[in-house]
């Protein structure tokens, strides 16, 4: 099976997406893109996570030619593709309907970094990209026109895009930003949140990439 690696690691993403709440039936999509091939794994359009299997990721290239696979691939394909050319860095992408995330994104309001959850994955507040239709080809370069060095962002009246260096570094940003927005939200309730600095958010930030873990 071409990519049987990408694959397994795409689809046991997509099954935590499920396990942590982050999206509902089959909402969402997760794809990885392979360093030597260049070709992109990424979930079927509209099919149950629970009822795949590694196969049934499909592969395209990065022109969005199916090179293998029986389904057809995620409705955001080619948002995707669009980010992994304009952000070469990345090999994981992740869309999410989060409901904590995404109550922030249907006002279209950021998301202050005030803990170091969201400093240490996310790297910082989560901006908002500007609205785009769904399945209509614009998401791709609303993100890659706010996000930056960022590990996510929020969709506008929609959902999250969670990226990273790879599928289990998007997934852990996917996971994080939603801990961190309920945290914000709850602190809400009870008063202001008090933001992080941004030498403190750096700080955060370098531990979790360079200290945190298992060499």
């Amino acid at each position: 099976m071409l990519l049987e690696n990408l694959r397994v690691e795409v689809l046991a993403a997509a099954l935590n997406l499920l396990k942590y709440g982050l999206v509902t039936l089959t909402g969402g999509n997760v794809s990885g893109r392979d360093k030597t091939t260049g070709y992109v794994a990424i979930t079927p359009s509209g099919m149950d996570y629970e009822q795949l299997s590694a196969e049934d990721i499909v592969i395209v290239d990065m022109d969005g030619n199916k090179v293998d696979g029986k389904w057809k691939p995620s409705v955001d394909t080619e948002d995707h593709l669009y980010i992994y050319k304009h952000k070469p860095n990345l090999y994981g992408i992740i869309h999410t309907h989060a409901p904590y995330a995404c109550s922030f994104a249907i006002l279209q309001k950021e998301i202050p970094c005030c803990s170091t959850t969201l400093a240490n994955e996310v790297g910082g507040s989560v901006p908002v990209a500007s609205y785009a239709s769904v399945a209509g080809g614009l998401m791709g370069p609303a993100v890659v026109e706010v996000i930056g060095d960022k590990n996510a962002c929020l969709l506008a009246n929609h959902g999250v895009i969670s990226v990273g260096e790879s599928v289990k570094h998007a997934l852990i940003a996917a996971v994080m930003l939603e801990d961190g927005a309920k945290v914000y939200h709850l602190a809400k309730c009870m008063g202001d949140p008090v933001p992080l600095s941004e030498i403190e958010i750096e700080k955060a930030r370098n531990v979790f990439l360079y200290t945190y873990g298992q060499d």
